[in-house]
């Protein structure tokens, strides 16, 4: 199982994107505030564990997904702007 980060332009899009992880079965999926190296716009992020990105449960005012890599984060997937 992989660790990932989703970062939004909205706290709104944060709050309904983990509300659809968890309800999609992700055990874990919580609201934090975003790591300072990366970018954020609303400063909340979610922090989720799964098998792959699970960007089907993502609200259109995503900015970005990053999988945890010991201490760093690899881009996954970048969203529309």
């Amino acid at each position: 199982m992989e660790q990932y980060v989703a970062t939004f332009h909205t706290h709104l899009a944060a709050l309904r994107s983990c509300n659809a992880l968890k309800k999609a079965g992700v055990d874990g999926a919580c609201l934090a505030p975003v790591p300072r190296r990366l970018s954020s716009s609303c400063g909340t992020c979610v922090f989720y564990g799964a098998e792959d990105a699970m960007l089907a449960c993502m609200d259109a005012d995503l900015e970005a997904v990053y999988r945890r890599e010991e201490a760093s984060f690899a881009l996954v997937h970048q969203g529309d702007d």
